[in-house]
């Protein structure tokens, strides 16, 4: 009884880099990584817990475009340089004007098999700059 009452689970619907906007959420998407930068790594050992923390800004992309992956912690171990990951309930985050792609714990890296596209390069989705407006209604 108790089976039959859960509602199943949603197949999830990927999206291409090129179709990633401001303020989106909830993102799958299926990507190559193209490089990757170590940004910053710090410990500290003044808690019960010595913790590490790690950042790394990853390049990545599919067949429509780049952007750039901000990954944190664990992450940092999965994405390495030409493995294909699959994102999932990605979101965007914005950062000096620019788009950066995010999966905080709500969400998980997973590598893949290698996907059999080539990332187009030439469509850099966090080199474009973006400017809050405030619109005001009248």
């Amino acid at each position: 009884m108790a089976e039959e009452s859960k509602p199943g689970l949603r197949k999830p619907v990927f999206t291409k880099v090129e179709q990633l906007r401001p303020g989106t959420f909830g993102h799958t998407l299926t990507v190559k990584v193209v490089s990757v930068k170590m940004v910053l790594q710090k410990g500290r050992a003044d808690g019960p817990q010595v913790r590490q923390m790690r950042i790394a800004e990853c390049l990545i992309g599919d067949e429509t475009g780049l952007i750039i992956f901000t990954a944190r912690n664990d992450q940092v171990d999965l994405m390495k340089e030409n493995t294909t990951v699959i994102l999932r309930n990605a979101k965007i985050d914005m950062f000096k004007g620019s788009m950066r792609l995010a999966v905080d714990k709500w969400g998980r890296v997973e590598v893949t098999e290698t996907a059999d596209f080539t990332v187009k390069e030439d469509n850099n989705l966090s080199l474009i700059e973006y400017e809050l407006v405030n619109v005001v209604e009248e």
